[in-house]
């Protein structure tokens, strides 16, 4: 059967299998593995993956269950005590970051916009690979691990005022306002259906669905809802 797909699927889970078990004799984590399996099997690699488009939305998928799986973890009360770790820790943590990023490389002769870009990018974390680690250490819910989820939820969020400025920082014409405006309508909505579905909806769906005693139907349930929550927000 000619399956591409299936064939860069088997390649990329065997040399993930392959280095991540050499990785684990060093206790290492898993993720460094992933890392380096696609370094090695990319297109800057050996080039054994032909259908990179694919593969990439299968990628995202996985991000997206991976990011799931993590927040079934966390409880409201865990996410409420990390606020202000959030507000004040992120923006201090942005801040400065872009800051001295900014000025190293205004000093190295780079333009100022060039350099305040830099910043951006020096300043945002991956969260699902730091989550990971945090998740594979059981350190999620340790002190330094909600320190972490806080930076990174207010990372999360810094991170579209920064694509909106890049165009300004590119010299292109852009009307901030009304990009901004559409932003926060986009963002309050996403918000109050997030807000009226958990509190309403979801839970009342949810138990109906668990009286049927079906586990397929559950799960089915389950993924539905992570899906649409992803595709929405």
């Amino acid at each position: 059967m000619d399956f591409p797909l299936l064939q860069d699927i088997v390649i990329l889970l065997g040399f993930s299998v392959v280095v991540v078990f050499v990785l684990q004799k060093f206790r290492l984590p898993s993720i460094l593995g992933f890392l380096i399996t696609g370094v090695i099997i990319g297109p800057f690699g050996l080039s054994l993956i032909k259908n990179h488009e694919q593969v990439e939305v299968l990628s995202e998928i996985g991000v997206i269950l991976l990011l799931f799986v993590i927040g079934m973890e966390l409880t409201v009360n865990q996410l409420a005590s990390i606020k202000r770790t959030v507000l004040y820790g992120g923006f201090l943590q942005v801040g400065l970051t872009i800051s001295v990023a900014a000025v190293v490389y205004l000093l190295m002769g780079f333009a100022w916009n060039e350099a305040v870009f830099i910043g951006f990018l020096f300043s945002l974390s991956s969260t699902a690979i730091v989550l990971k680690i945090l998740q594979d250490r059981n350190e999620i819910s340790a002190p330094h691990g909600r320190t972490a989820l806080g930076l990174l939820i207010f990372q999360d969020i810094i991170v579209v005022p920064m694509m909106l400025f890049t165009p300004i920082l590119a010299g292109g014409a852009v009307d901030l306002g009304r990009e901004i405006l559409f932003l926060l309508l986009k963002s309050g909505l996403v918000i109050l259906l997030t807000y009226i579905g958990a509190r309403y909806i979801v839970p009342r769906a949810m138990y109906v669905i668990a009286k049927t005693g079906s586990k397929e139907l559950f799960l089915l349930s389950t993924i539905t809802l992570c899906f649409a929550v992803a595709f929405l927000t």
